[in-house]
């Protein structure tokens, strides 16, 4: 019996290109979702809203398939760090993280075909940062311009050299999807992996 088809909730280039490593064939839909912070509501219950919001999204449009969405929140302390935009946001960013840790929810809620089983997970990921220099993260942000990234970095690049550690159970999630959970639920719902 074949697989069902697969859709990604997301625009994501970073998230299709993480999908990739696992499927070859995929479609991928940007979910019309208002990604508002709830009054004092945790960055993880964000990031988890917010991935089963995108799935159901786009579900509600696609009853054949299996549907994948996902949510990343970065938090230093209770303060969401967003997606900068621009240079001087992620300088401020990055200023704000420096010789702290920033944590990274990174949120995924995959909902069968005609909705026959939701799974949720939540990965967290605590990124820390050595003492940064303007100058520095000035050169760091025109080399590599994270302004689409949380956190205003992006570890599978030169942000690595920002940090001193990252502790994770899968690296995958602080690029945005976290693979071998992933993994693991796609089997779960009869698809043959590798």
């Amino acid at each position: 019996m074949p697989s069902p088809p697969v859709v990604l909730a997301s625009s994501s280039r970073y998230r299709r290109e993480l999908l990739s490593r696992l499927l070859t064939q995929f479609d991928s839909v940007a979910p019309a979702v208002d990604e508002t912070r709830l009054p004092d509501e945790e960055p993880a219950a964000l990031s988890a809203r917010l991935a089963r919001a995108k799935a159901e999204a786009v579900a509600a449009t696609v009853s054949d398939a299996i549907v994948i969405g996902s949510d990343q929140v970065a938090a230093l302390g209770e303060q969401v760090l967003g997606k900068p935009g621009n240079a001087e946001r992620a300088l401020e960013q990055l200023l704000a993280s420096s010789g702290r840790s920033v944590d990274f929810h990174t949120a995924v809620c995959v909902i069968g075909p005609q909705h026959s089983a939701v799974d949720r997970h939540v990965d967290l990921t605590t990124v820390h940062f050595r003492d940064l220099g303007e100058a520095e993260l000035r050169r760091y942000l025109v080399a590599e311009q994270p302004f689409d990234c949380a956190g205003s970095f992006k570890s599978e690049g030169l942000g690595v050299t920002l940090m001193t550690r990252i502790d994770n159970e899968d690296p995958t999630a602080l690029q945005g999807l976290p693979l071998i959970w992933l993994a693991d639920c796609l089997r779960r719902l009869g698809m043959t992996l590798p």
